[in-house]
């Protein structure tokens, strides 16, 4: 663990994501590749946890590492929003994971096709999970709100098929369903089960969607993206389970942290466009992190 302390105790170092391995087949807004090795500082200065979840899981590259590491007994990841539940539902059942990636490997990437596929309504999960995959991998930014547009050019002027990779994304695909045994998922409320896994043998990642600063941002990239920060953070104060919290750099969330006894620190990120800005991690003690 000692690489990795190093990295976290350089706060305005930016991960380089293509050192870290990509372990989703999510395209994903606000995505925490570049988080990995501080996540491994993070675990390695605790306790083995018994039960690991991710409450907001959204593209899970967290959980996943966890689960692939073999840093926890057991991960679980939470999502509300259908389209990613369908996925992540897919994934981990046994012989619905196989489906799925051949059913990407066979695709025929054309805009007619994708259109066609993005068209219909009332789908299977399994059906469901394709549809989300394929938008997620084809839109901009692999926003899975409504109104996100497709690619237009994309990069190199590959336009949808600039993030389609099939083959990535299959042997992906089949990797995650390869663990399964170490994998759960519910589609429900992260704060309902935040409060039934109040337990100290329970650690949670919480990557919240955006607060009310960001909150235009939070509706074009999200479908479900308002929550009540004030009452997690009332929640976490009271668990006896241990947790991280990460955050955009917002002051109003330096100050329910303050508010609710705990402490945080600024880290540096890079997002899609390159841009370096910085994040926060919110935790009881941040004593592993300096």
């Amino acid at each position: 663990m000692a690489v990795q302390l190093t990295l976290l105790n350089d706060p305005d170092r930016v991960i380089n994501v293509a050192s870290v391995k990509h372990r989703s087949p999510f395209r994903y807004p606000g995505g925490k590749t570049w988080l990995v090795p501080r996540i491994f500082a993070w675990i390695g200065a605790r306790h083995r946890p018994h039960s690991f979840i991710e409450p907001f899981a959204g593209g899970g590259i967290v959980g996943l590492t966890v689960a692939f590491e073999n840093l926890a007994d057991h991960v679980t990841l939470v999502e509300l929003d259908n389209q990613v539940a369908a996925v992540w539902k897919t994934i981990i059942t046994q012989g619905e994971g196989e489906w799925l990636a051949e059913r990407i490997e066979r695709f025929d990437l054309t805009i007619k096709n994708v259109n066609q596929i993005l068209e219909r309504k009332d789908l299977e999960t399994r059906e469901k999970a394709f549809q989300t995959l394929l938008q997620n991998r084809t839109a901009h930014g692999g926003i899975l709100a409504p109104g996100a547009g497709l690619l237009k050019y994309g990069e190199n002027g590959k336009g949808i098929a600039s993030r389609w990779y099939p083959q990535t994304l299959a042997k992906r695909i089949r990797e995650i369903n390869s663990i399964r045994d170490r994998l759960s998922f519910i589609h429900g409320d992260a704060f309902e089960v935040i409060s039934e896994n109040d337990s100290p043998d329970t650690t949670f990642f919480i990557d919240p969607p955006y607060t009310a600063g960001s909150k235009r941002a939070g509706s074009r990239l999200y479908t479900h993206f308002e929550v009540n920060h004030e009452r997690l953070f009332s929640i976490l104060e009271k668990t006896t389970a241990d947790f991280l919290l990460t955050y955009d750099n917002d002051d109003y969330v330096k100050k329910l942290a303050t508010k609710h006894g705990l402490e945080f620190v600024e880290i540096a990120m890079q997002n899609t466009h390159l841009t370096k800005m910085t994040e926060l991690l919110i935790n009881r003690n941040l004593d592993w992190a300096i």
